[in-house]
């Protein structure tokens, strides 16, 4: 009932104050990143591993001792405080509604800038409408789901842990001259993470969609795309969805080849929200099956 208890509160925090806008723990983590890759940096998976560890394993042994050790209110207070930090569900909804509020009034140069604020690939060259669909399903995972996941195994080192760690992937894990060797570990530990949560959050989609789609979506589509984990959630996503997503991207001035996902009809402006509705009715799925167990423990 603790667990439900601090989730809830967590979640409900995250959606009243959303994104810290001054001071966010991330932001510092990121300069300490910076600054451990400007000083170990060589093109060698071992330095790689050895940033990791010292820029990931203080802070989620110094979440352990502050969680364990400071007496139940305070830990308690700190365990929200935490998940808070690690959770990016309002603000998934606040970068992806002024897009699908500039696609709807017909504002296609503005909504091309919201959606470049968040994806990863050229925005002169991108389907607005798809690529904000995409993002919320996938972030639905990398933001949400899977810091829940780790909160209900671990509590705050588990939540701290894995914010951490898909920070140094969103930084490190590219497959460039640079990075390839150095940021393989931060890639491959962020893949191991993040594989249960995945599947997790392909179910949660499946389930609260069209189901049957969503699961024949991902048994045939998911082992072609790219990603171990981004696969299973996109499929199932657009499959819940009725939606076709994926085909050619532009990055950095390149053409990718990126399978279909999906099946349906090409993602509008209003498929953005019923994206990010999808995520919000997956987070209230969890907190009642978390409510449910622990109620049912407690009797």
């Amino acid at each position: 009932m603790t667990l439900f208890m601090l989730m809830t509160a967590a979640v409900l925090l995250d959606w009243r104050l959303g994104e810290p806008r001054r001071r966010h723990p991330l932001v510092g983590f990121g300069r300490l990143a910076t600054g451990l890759e400007a000083r170990l940096y060589r093109p060698s998976r071992l330095r790689g591993m050895l940033a990791w560890a010292l820029a990931v394993l203080p802070l989620t042994g110094l979440a352990w001792a502050l969680e364990r050790h400071t007496g139940p209110v305070l830990g308690g207070m700190f365990s929200v405080w935490a998940l808070y930090f690690a959770l990016g569900h309002k603000s998934l909804h606040d970068h992806l509604r002024p897009v699908a509020t500039a696609l709807a009034a017909g504002d296609d140069a503005a909504a091309r800038e919201y959606v470049s604020r968040v994806v990863s690939r050229d925005s002169a060259a991108l389907d607005i409408a798809a690529s904000g669909v995409e993002t919320a399903l996938e972030n639905g995972n990398d933001g949400v789901f899977g810091a829940l996941f780790w909160f209900a195994v671990a509590g705050a080192p588990g939540a701290v842990l894995y914010r951490l760690a898909n920070t140094l992937d969103a930084m490190w894990g590219y497959k460039n001259p640079r990075y390839l060797a150095f940021g393989w570990a931060a890639a491959r530990l962020d893949d191991a993470l993040n594989y249960v949560p995945a599947r997790l959050t392909a179910l949660t989609y499946a389930l609260l969609g069209k189901s049957r789609l969503a699961l024949a979506c991902w048994r045939k589509q998911a082992p072609v795309w790219d990603s171990p984990n981004a696969g299973p959630v996109m499929a199932a996503g657009a499959g819940a969805l009725g939606l076709q997503l994926g085909g050619p991207a532009r990055y950095a001035g390149e053409w990718h080849d990126r399978p279909v996902l999906g099946q349906g009809s090409r993602a509008a402006g209003a498929d953005i929200e019923r994206a990010l509705t999808l995520v919000r009715r997956g987070v209230a799925l969890w907190l009642g099956v978390i409510g449910l167990i622990a109620a049912a423990h407690h009797a």
